[in-house]
């Protein structure tokens, strides 16, 4: 399969191959939900998901690890070297880098905004020495640039039918969405971590503070104030879902069972947290299988009639480095 999604990206350097390969193995290994629903775009169009992805996978597992062997002062340093390996990536489109190298080559050859990057490092490089947020407000800021760009970044892949700035506040606020959900669901492990990112004055109108939530995940046991506060982190959760859902038809038909797909397993996992009786400080919730391959089932008959109708010319003709990739005008539109 990884030969074929490159044959028709038409990336044909040997080295170039390897690291959108390497983006992919990232990806299957990190991101099964968004693993799976990439497996429903158009083969041309999967492996600078896969770049994209697999970018943003490396650099959050700089800043992530558990697993005890690299010092903050360590962690530091490896996403300054990431940071500049980026800088010139972007400047001169190729990396030794692999991952580097592949979302180089995807920035030039969908034109994506190079300041969608160096907003998402800044992200990251917050998560070295930031451990908490005090307002709702002050966690948007930083999901702006972890998760509203990855939004961002995505649009030009997919395509859109609607001029790409219609498209965009759909498009970032499904990243956060995205995101939340994350929070929601691994509150214990990123605990584990030293950070929360649930809101201080939301967790605080429950009676909740970090004390609390390290009881809680040491002991296994529940509490009603932790309840409370989940479920309300669930709704402003969900909001975005419904901001988010609109851009759905904004997009390219073929690239819209993707997203569809995403939009519903990650929707799933928030339906997860809640049937476990939001434990997600003690757990982390799991969507069942059957649900997944329901999901999924529903896709791959969204592919089919979105090829049915709309084609499958994209699958031969991926933009060259550099060309613009806004389905919305006449000149690009896939009838």
């Amino acid at each position: 399969m990884t030969d074929r999604e490159l044959d028709a990206a038409g990336v044909t350097d040997p080295a170039l191959r390897q690291a959108y390969t390497r983006c992919r193995q990232l990806n299957a290994r990190h991101g099964r939900t968004y693993f799976l629903a990439t497996r429903l775009l158009p083969v041309a169009r999967r492996p600078a998901v896969h770049a994209l992805y697999g970018f943003a996978r490396w650099a959050d597992d700089i800043v992530d690890t558990l697993d005890g062997t690299t010092t903050p002062a360590q962690r530091a340093e490896q996403l300054t070297l990431l940071q500049h390996q980026l800088e010139a990536g972007l400047r001169t489109g190729e990396s030794t880098e692999p991952v580097v190298s592949a979302l180089a080559d995807t920035a030039l050859r969908y034109g994506i905004d190079h300041r969608h990057f160096t907003d998402f490092m800044t992200a990251m490089r917050a998560d070295l020495d930031i451990t908490g947020y005090a307002t709702y407000a002050d966690l948007r800021t930083y999901t702006y640039g972890s998760a509203e760009v990855i939004g961002l970044q995505m649009l030009p892949v997919l395509g859109t039918v609607v001029p790409r700035e219609e498209a965009a506040p759909h498009a970032a606020a499904l990243g956060v969405a995205f995101q939340l959900t994350n929070f929601l669901r691994d509150v214990g492990e990123d605990l584990d971590r030293g950070r929360v990112y649930l809101p201080a004055d939301l967790l605080a109108a429950h009676g909740v503070d970090r004390q609390l939530l390290r009881w809680s995940r040491d002991t296994g046991r529940p509490d009603r104030r932790i309840t409370a506060a989940l479920r309300e982190f669930e709704r402003l959760t969900r909001a975005l879902y419904r901001e988010a859902a609109p851009g759905l038809a904004m997009l390219d038909p073929v690239s819209r069972p993707c997203i569809h797909t995403a939009f519903v397993l990650y929707g799933g996992i928030l339906d997860a947290v809640a049937a476990d009786e939001y434990r997600s400080v003690q757990r982390r919730a799991v969507v069942p299988r059957r649900r997944r391959a329901v999901v999924a089932l529903d896709g791959l008959v969204r592919v089919g009639a979105a090829r049915l109708r709309h084609g499958t010319a994209d699958e031969r003709a991926v933009p060259a480095p550099g060309t613009d990739t806004d389905t919305s005008s006449p000149l690009r539109r896939i009838a």
